[in-house]
């Protein structure tokens, strides 16, 4: 599903008004409707006992709040609306869904206080539903004091809370707010999803997103766009399934390094990751001074090596590396001239993908290393945390964090490298311009290996794919490293899914993703296929 901007969205409604003489009107009906049935769909009975409270705001974002109320009038349910605006500063669409709605018995009243609203709540004890149709993704900021007290009441009151299309105070495109801005439970995605909601603090305050259909042409709505979202649809766009007939040399042989003193852990965890997700073969090296450690810790299918101390004696690390069908580079692996030295050997000598994690990305910056980049003729993907891609690019750790699809694909432009950007979003920049959103926040995953796991799963499902391996053009081949990343990104997702479920989000750790990998595989199919036969 495509992710859009506000000048994208309304290039999409103009051309559905022109092309296809679809009016304003029926966007609006189409949505009121389609989101009366999601809120009823998504309370359930919860609905019977409390109150429906509509904020109502004077552009077309509260004259399809009025038509949602209207819509559940005529389903039995009552509302009332509150008017943000005096009726003479309405637009027209509003003034019409007021008559209508009003007809319909949704009780309206205006204010222009915020006392009145905050006295209307402490009379009303039974348990509400507060609607935000105060401001849609066009909003300018800052806003009037009065809108604050508003948003800052709603958010005290602590009901749940829908906001149409967007949580009234955030910035559409951005997801910036100056002050304060509405935190929605749930928020109703008019069309298509809006890339303010993932980014900034857009991405904390959106809740559960659920898209309503406005109808628009799907001629219109299922061509173009350089941002999606990863859900049922990509089904398309995922490896195919594995050769039944393969052997262990068919299903590749990936090569993880890492590991120094206190975190062979983590090259346990990555190679762990990469035998669990089908690696035919895994080798795990680490540094000549910790091996007895990580022998100690490391599950008996994967086979090791070490990696002298000596630079001088790499020479046959280095001549055996195109035995190998990808590289996994980073985790644990230390932050010294030493690793910075192996990583640059690993990206100037391997002819195969490579996946740079942790203190293999903290090693290299942007600066000093983008013709590294540059030079290489095969893949190289990268998978930083915020604080990583930050040091690595030169950029602010709070500039990254405000506008992180923006620096993404700047970066990427510079290096021409895979980069995926991992946060309360996170984000899979391509380097054919397209870029993936994954949003499915789980603060189980917010503990320390599971970044580990991620390489791991990366490493050892792009060394399976044959096709990578064929000298092939280099547009399949990154054709196909694509779709390869996307699986195993979502298979990341679904094992978070799967531990947290089975093990609690406190209790579950890294190790927790690896166990449930067959869970995870399970919930990625039924997720798949769900979806897409409705």
């Amino acid at each position: 599903m495509r992710i859009v901007t506000q000048k994208e969205m309304k290039e999409l409604e103009v051309e559905a008004q022109k092309k296809f003489h679809f009016p304003e009107k029926l966007i609006i009906e189409n949505v009121a409707l389609g989101a009366a049935k999601t809120i009823l769909q998504k309370l359930g009975e919860d609905i019977f006992a409390a109150e429906i409270i509509f904020l109502i705001g004077r552009g077309n974002n509260g004259g399809t709040g009025l038509a949602i109320a209207r819509h559940l009038a005529s389903m039995g349910y009552e509302s009332h609306a509150f008017l943000l605006f005096d009726k003479n500063e309405a637009s027209v669409e509003v003034k019409e869904q007021l008559l209508i709605s009003e007809s319909y018995g949704v009780r309206t009243a205006y204010i222009d206080d915020v006392s009145n609203l905050e006295s209307y709540f402490q009379q009303n004890n039974s348990p509400k539903i507060i609607v935000d149709a105060i401001f849609g993704t066009g909003v300018r900021l800052p806003l009037s004091q009065f809108l604050y007290d508003i948003i800052h009441l709603v958010n005290q009151e602590k009901a749940y809370t829908i906001s149409l299309d967007i949580p009234t105070g955030v910035e559409g495109d951005t997801g910036f707010i100056q002050g304060n801005a509405i935190q929605a439970d749930l928020t109703l995605a008019v069309s298509l999803p809006k890339l303010g909601y993932y980014q900034a603090d857009g991405v904390k305050l959106v809740g559960e997103i659920e898209v309503i259909s406005a109808g628009l042409p799907t001629q219109i709505m299922q061509k173009g766009g350089d941002k999606f979202l990863i859900d049922p649809n990509i089904k398309n766009e995922l490896p195919h399934e594995r050769n039944k007939f393969g052997d262990k040399r068919l299903f590749g042989h990936t090569l993880v390094i890492g590991g120094s003193h206190g975190l062979t852990g983590a090259l346990v965890m990555a190679s762990s990751a990469a035998i669990k997700v089908g690696a035919g073969l895994v080798t795990a090296a680490t540094w000549e001074t910790q091996y007895q450690e990580f022998l100690s810790r490391l599950i008996p299918e994967v086979m090791t090596g070490y990696i002298p101390l000596d630079q001088a004696k790499w020479g046959r690390l280095i001549k055996d590396l195109e035995k190998y069908d990808s590289i996994v580079i980073g985790p644990g692996l230390a932050r010294s001239n030493r690793a910075r030295m192996l990583v640059l050997e690993i990206l100037n000598n391997f002819s195969g993908p490579v996946v740079l994690d942790a203190d293999a990305i903290n090693v290299l910056s942007l600066k000093e290393d983008s013709q590294v980049f540059a030079l290489r003729n095969a893949p190289t993907l990268m998978t930083p945390h915020l604080g990583e891609f930050s040091r690595f690019a030169g950029i602010p750790i709070e500039d990254v964090q405000k506008e992180p699809y923006y620096h993404l694909r700047e970066v990427i432009e510079q290096i021409n490298c895979t980069v995926i950007l991992k946060g309360p979003c996170t984000f899979l920049g391509f380097t054919n311009g397209k870029t993936y959103f994954n949003y499915a926040p789980n603060d189980g995953m917010a503990t320390g290996g599971v970044g580990d796991v991620l390489a791991g799963i990366l490493g050892g499902l792009i060394g399976q794919e044959a096709n990578l391996k064929r000298r092939d053009s280099l547009y399949n081949i990154y054709e196909n490293l694509n779709r390869t990343i996307l699986m195993g990104v979502m298979i990341h997702t679904m094992a978070g899914k799967a531990a947290a479920e089975k093990y609690g989000v406190r209790p579950m750790t890294a190790t927790s993703l690896i166990e449930v990998f067959p869970e995870a595989f399970k919930y990625l199919d039924e997720f798949l296929k769900a979806e897409i036969n409705g």
